[in-house]
C-alpha cells in the first residue's frame, strides 16, 4: 500500500494509534508516523534517567500533538509546552490534549518555533526539548517527494535547500530555554544524522552528542546535552 493511500485512509478514519495512544487527526496536520515513536521512546528514556520529580518538556513542531500527549501520558509528572506554526496543527493538537484530559499539564501554542513561548518566562527552565521538524529539501518536494504534499500540508515537510533549516534554527535558540544539562532531541531524515550531529558540535552549546538508531540500524534520532 502506498503512503498516499495510507494517509488518505488515516484521514478518513479520523484517528490513529501512536505509542499505544489513540490520537485524533484531520487534514491540516501531519499524520503521525510510526518512525517518530523512536523519538518519543528516546525522550521517555532520557526523562527516566534524569529522574526528575516534575520534568518540564517542550514539544517543538508538535503537529497533531502526538509526542506531547505520549510524553505526558507515560511521564505523568511532566509539564509540557507544545508549539506549531499553523492553526491547523494547533487545533488538532489541542483536540488531542482534551481527548486525553491533559489540559492541566499540556499547553499548545501557535507561533514560529520558540516565538510561541514569548512572555511565558521559560528561559533556562526546560529539561528536555523534543523536535520532529520538517526535514525535506524544497528541491525534493518539487521533485521525487512531491506526492507528500498532495494530502498533507507542505509546511510539515519543507525545510529549505538542504532539509536542515529548522534544525539549525532550533539548535541556535534552544540553549536559551534549556537548563544546564538539559537535552535537545531531534528526529532526522535518512542520512541526516551526521549532518545534524555536526551542527550541534559547531554550535559549541552541546556535548554528549549521539545518534539513536532504529531496528534497521539507521540513525533517526540525534540528541545532545547543554554544556554545564
Amino acid at each position: 500500500m502506498s503512503e498516499e493511500i495510507s494517509v488518505a485512509e488515516a484521514y478518513r478514519k479520523g484517528r490513529i494509534i501512536f505509542m499505544g495512544l489513540e490520537l485524533l487527526i484531520a487534514p491540516g496536520a501531519l499524520v503521525p508516523r510510526p518512525e517518530t515513536e523512536l523519538l518519543g521512546t528516546t525522550a521517555l528514556d532520557v526523562l527516566r534517567r534524569m529522574d526528575l520529580s516534575a520534568p518540564r518538556v517542550v514539544d517543538m513542531c508538535c503537529g497533531a500533538g502526538n509526542l506531547a500527549c505520549a510524553i505526558a501520558h507515560y511521564a505523568p509528572a511532566a509539564q509540557v509546552w507544545a508549539s506549531d506554526l499553523t492553526d491547523g496543527c494547533v487545533e488538532v493538537a489541542r483536540r488531542n490534549v482534551a481527548h486525553h484530559n491533559m489540559a492541566d499539564r499540556v499547553s499548545v501554542l501557535r507561533g514560529d518555533l520558540f516565538g510561541a513561548f514569548l512572555g511565558l518566562e521559560l528561559d533556562n527552565t526546560i529539561d528536555v526539548i523534543v523536535c520532529n521538524p520538517p526535514y525535506i529539501s524544497e528541491k525534493r518536494l518539487d521533485g521525487d517527494r512531491a506526492h507528500l504534499t498532495e494530502l498533507e500540508p507542505r509546511e510539515a515537510f519543507a525545510a529549505g535547500p538542504y532539509g536542515l533549516s529548522i534544525h539549525m534554527r532550533v539548535i541556535k535558540d534552544a540553549p536559551r530555554y534549556l537548563r544546564r544539562g538539559g537535552i535537545l532531541l531531534f528526529e532526522v531524515g535518512l542520512g541526516q544524522n551526521r549532518q545534524v550531529m555536526r551542527l550541534l558540535e559547531r554550535s559549541k552549546s552541546f556535548e554528549g552528542i549521539r545518534a539513536v538508531t532504529n531496528e534497521a540500524g539507521e540513525g533517526r534520532v540525534v540528541l545532545g546535552h547543554t554544556t554545564p
